[in-house]
């Protein structure tokens, strides 16, 4: 489990297909701090530590990519020199300063528009129609990796919607949201509470 709150931003070094793709991405954690095995979230996915190397505050972990992970996530992720937004796995005691995120990608949606306000960014993305009835104003979502709260939902005649967000400076330079563009593809996680919810909803009709 995670929290959706980002504690580094990694960089692709390496990509090596050896039937999945093997990802070697360098950032500033201490690999010492890491285990074999280990989880962390790279951009909202969940992936298993099966590499280390490097040393304090440059550290270069390796990852197994599935081609089921290639084919669910935002396309061209996994490339060399792609920025990922990183968060270890949630440990017992750690604060939970997000909202519980599992690492698993639902769907991937589009950043349709970008707006500076007051030195915030302000964003709104497309969801397919299969998970839009899971989004919902004030409710929480997860957007590469990072949790954020949802500022309000435009429902559109096609059955998918617009959600939008708001994006703190801090938020903005802490990880790679600051640097989305209307077009770009993000990765993204509904609430569980919500999905738990919306099954509740649908057993009630029965």
């Amino acid at each position: 489990m995670f929290t959706g709150i980002v504690t580094a931003i990694g960089t692709i070094d390496s990509v090596e297909q050896r039937g999945d793709a093997h990802v070697t991405v360098s950032c500033p954690f201490d690999p010492k701090a890491i285990d074999i095995g280990a989880s962390i979230a790279c951009s909202g996915v969940c992936l298993t530590v099966v590499t280390l190397a490097g040393e304090k505050g440059h550290a270069r972990i390796g990852f197994d990519v599935s081609g089921e992970t290639v084919a669910r996530t935002v396309p061209g992720m996994w490339e060399e020199g792609r920025r990922l937004n990183l968060e270890p796995a949630l440990r017992l005691g750690d604060e939970l300063g997000g909202h519980l995120v599992t690492g698993h990608v639902d769907t991937v949606g589009e950043v349709v528009t970008k707006q500076e306000k007051g030195g915030s960014w302000h964003f709104a993305i497309r969801i397919v129609r299969e998970f839009a009835p899971f989004v919902a104003e004030k409710g929480s979502i997860t957007v590469d990796g990072v949790s954020l709260t949802v500022n309000a939902v435009e429902d559109r005649e096609d059955g998918t919607c617009d959600f939008a967000l708001n994006i703190i400076p801090h938020t903005a330079e802490v990880t790679t949201l600051g640097g989305l563009e209307e077009g770009d593809t993000v990765n993204l996680e509904i609430d569980v509470l919500a999905r738990y919810l919306k099954r509740m909803q649908g057993l009630a009709g029965k």
